[in-house]
């Protein structure tokens, strides 16, 4: 007995295509999702160098400061994290590249996990100004705003991308930022 022909695959595929890809942008979409404390800038701002010159005037406020990690330490009751501060975009996420604002704590309830706050990793947090503490750096005594953390999000790691390729050569002038591993060049 002979078997009867099946539809084409080739005619369902594209649409499988598109469909995992939706699929996979809307995971991407969901698991980047910003907290609203994190998201949204505060009415009034308020900068490191302003609370280390006046911090009395400051003391409760609410702020939203975010930077690299550079340390955790984990106390009896909290979890101190040390950072430098970056300025922040739109959506409340440290400028990674950008210079330094100023270090400051951010203290979180509680104990956290090292681990999961890895150094050079950005972090944002909102919270409530407590202090302004001393402590060293080398020899330097340096005041640190000290923030009780209410909401933080940590940001996930940048995928690396690839730089582009370029061959300064009068063979590939118009298509300069390719590679092409099929020419004999290459082998």
């Amino acid at each position: 007995m002979k078997p009867e022909p099946s539809a084409p695959l080739s005619r369902h595929r594209p649409a499988g295509a598109i469909l995992s890809l939706s699929l996979l942008l809307l995971a991407g979409c969901v698991s980047s999702r910003v907290p609203p404390a994190i998201g949204e800038a505060p009415e009034k701002p308020v900068s490191i160098s302003q609370v280390q010159k006046a911090p009395d005037r400051f003391l409760e406020r609410r702020v939203r400061w975010g930077g690299t990690i550079l340390a955790v330490r984990n106390r009896q009751q909290t979890t101190e994290i040390e950072l430098l501060s970056r300025p922040l975009d739109a959506r409340g996420q440290p400028r990674g590249k950008a210079p330094g604002t100023g270090r400051f704590l951010a203290l979180l309830s509680g104990f956290a996990d090292p681990a999961e706050y890895p150094e050079k990793r950005l972090l944002t947090i909102t919270g409530r100004l407590k202090r302004l503490e001393t402590r060293p750096i080398g020899e330097y005594p340096y005041p640190y705003p000290v923030v009780t953390v209410e909401q933080s999000h940590l940001w996930p790691r940048p995928t690396p991308s690839e730089p582009p390729y370029f061959y300064p050569s009068p063979w590939y002038h118009h298509w300069p930022w390719h590679y092409y591993p099929w020419h004999p060049w290459y082998w």
